[in-house]
């Protein structure tokens, strides 16, 4: 384990060179940075803590008994900055660091105070003066990692609902990965947790050594983290200005569009899509639509959702599966691969086009033409 502990600190460290010395560093790199940088050294705290460097140098015994209150926060600002990384840094960002900061004060008299011997007696468990402090803190660390990975998850959610209602086509946006980041400090955070309940509230011992399980997982997060980290190019790669994002469907009532105008905007781009075919255009966006049409991007996604009952991604695709069927049932398209008439079609990659045409279609495309031709 000892050498599994020594990779994960100098995978930390490392990794937290590379993403700032990564050319064209954005603010999502910064924070990744220094959120590995926490990760080492929370690792090497317990990697000298297990050699028993806390009894041989006693001053070290808590100095960083604060540092799981950070991870949530980090993961919940990186985030935030990679689905927004034009957003400014304001000073409410700083509350989600308060429990840290409080901790580390109510622990200065035992850092300051406290003599070697007492600290000694304290860490392993002979003297009770932070037994409540100790208990606080346990929750304070399960209700962090409870909480930011749900608040995370919330606003990818949202996040991906925006995107649905703008963009008809999803290649330059990675959310996979903040899921799977999302995901892995949960896991680690749920593994802590029941670790502590079964030794600190039940008082069982499971014959295996829990700390080495659960940073086993923190450091095999360690990797994925920076692997896929350093690969981001961003969120966005092109997007439209943050003023013509229209919005979601919830605050459609205050858009002052009526009925009999959303009825007409609608047969006009029934007509459009028909006719000139739009959504043959692999990079197509609301935006780009609406000018077509001459109509706001909020009128256009409220008559998209009202009408059709579907966000602008579903109500694209929609034509391109349709699009895609009248091609391949067409036998002067018969020496040509399915993927070569999806292109045709609008779709602009193998992974979406499969996806989309399963979840209208009920079947893959294979599947399809399968049927189709018996």
């Amino acid at each position: 384990m000892n050498t599994l502990f020594i990779i994960g600190i100098f995978l930390s460290f490392f990794l937290q060179f590379l993403l700032l010395s990564k050319k064209n560093q954005s603010v999502p790199d910064r924070i990744l940075a220094v959120w590995m940088f926490i990760f080492g050294i929370h690792l090497f705290s317990f990697y000298i803590y297990s050699l028993g460097y806390w009894d041989r140098y006693p001053h070290l015994v808590g100095v960083t008994h604060p540092l799981p209150l950070l991870h949530g926060p980090m993961l919940y600002l990186y985030i935030v900055y990679s689905l927004k990384p034009d957003q400014k840094f304001t000073w409410r960002f700083f509350a989600h660091f308060i429990p840290f900061v409080l901790s580390y004060l109510y622990m200065i008299r035992f850092f300051f105070f406290y003599s070697a011997e007492q600290k000694v007696m304290v860490n392993h468990g002979e003297v009770n003066d932070f037994s409540i402090f100790m208990g606080v803190s346990l929750i304070a660390f399960c209700i962090s990692g409870i909480i930011y990975p749900l608040l995370s998850y919330r606003m990818l959610g949202q996040h991906r609902r925006l995107i649905n209602e703008n963009y008809a086509y999803e290649e330059f946006i990675n959310l996979n990965w903040l899921k799977y980041c999302i995901w892995g400090i949960g896991v680690i955070y749920l593994v802590a947790a029941l670790s502590s309940i079964l030794r600190e509230g039940l008082g069982l011992e499971v014959g295996i050594n829990l700390d080495m399980v659960i940073y086993s997982f923190v450091i095999g997060f360690i990797f994925l983290l920076g692997y896929f980290g350093i690969r981001q190019q961003g969120i966005f790669t092109d997007v439209v200005e943050v003023d013509k994002i229209a919005e979601t469907a919830g605050e459609y009532r205050r858009s002052g569009l009526k009925e009999e105008d959303a009825g007409f905007h609608h047969s006009k781009l029934l007509g459009l899509m028909n006719n000139k075919k739009p959504y043959l255009e692999p990079k197509l966006t609301l935006n780009m639509l609406a000018g077509e049409l001459d109509i706001s991007l909020n009128h256009l996604s409220q008559v998209i959702n009202q009408h059709e009952d579907k966000n602008f991604y579903d109500f694209v695709n929609g034509y391109r599966v349709e699009e895609f069927k009248k091609r391949v049932s067409d036998r002067a398209n018969s020496n040509y691969s399915i993927l070569a008439i999806a292109f045709d079609s609008g779709f602009n990659s193998k992974s979406s086009f499969n996806s989309v045409f399963k979840r209208i279609s009920g079947e893959t495309p294979s599947d399809y033409i399968r049927k189709s031709t018996q």
